[in-house]
């Protein structure tokens, strides 16, 4: 699929997968992981568990706003609390929320961001978000930290799919025709950022989960 700029100005991957390079800047990266830092003290990452087997994720993972998703062996959901500490998620920082407000083209608020982190070897397999009820809003992701081989499709399982270089700092937008697209990680590369002293990446996802 031949790709073209939009008016935008991100990437057009596919109708409605938009690609944002370098849309936080260094100063803004340090400023949401400062944030980030306070943030995951109030709800420390968790290792999400696989539905039924209870096999973990490679990746870790918190939350913050209204809702948050988890996974464990009674199934994928979103909730109000840490499924460790049982405290409500904190607040989203401002400057996620500008982010949602410049790229969503979306009415309402985000109530949810998962916040993932990838160590050494972790990655994503391909995965459709469709545990919301609303999906009429887009899904937002920020990236931060070294850099990650994006893969993206269609919306059947074992489609055509493309793979695109996330840097630090750059937004995708996962909406309209491609709001369900499969999507996932295939790597993390090492050494590709300085971004974060000990190394490994953060994605922020911004989604809105209730019914309009």
């Amino acid at each position: 699929m031949k790709e073209k700029r939009t008016t935008a100005s991100g990437l057009e991957i596919a109708p409605g997968a938009r690609h944002f390079a370098g849309f936080l800047d260094r100063a803004a990266q340090e400023e949401l992981v400062e944030a980030l830092r306070v943030l995951l003290r109030e709800a420390p990452l968790f290792t999400p568990r696989m539905p039924r087997t209870g096999k973990p994720f490679s990746v870790r993972m918190s939350n913050c706003g209204s809702l948050g998703w988890v996974s464990d062996e009674k199934g994928y959901r979103y909730q109000p609390r840490h499924p460790e500490t049982d405290a409500l998620w904190p607040p989203m920082p401002a400057i996620i929320l500008d982010a949602w407000n410049e790229l969503a083209g979306y009415d309402r608020p985000p109530e949810a961001c998962l916040i993932n982190w990838y160590g050494t070897g972790a990655k994503m397999g391909l995965h459709q978000d469709r545990d919301e009820a609303d999906f009429e809003a887009p899904v937002l992701s920020l990236s931060l930290g070294e850099s990650a081989i994006f893969r993206v499709g269609g919306t059947a399982r074992g489609g055509p799919t493309r793979s695109v270089k996330l840097e630090s700092g750059d937004a995708f937008v996962l909406g309209g025709p491609s709001r369900l697209a499969y999507h996932g990680i295939d790597r993390v590369i090492p050494g590709s950022s300085t971004l974060l002293p000990d190394g490994g990446r953060i994605n922020l996802t911004l989604r809105r989960v209730s019914p309009r």
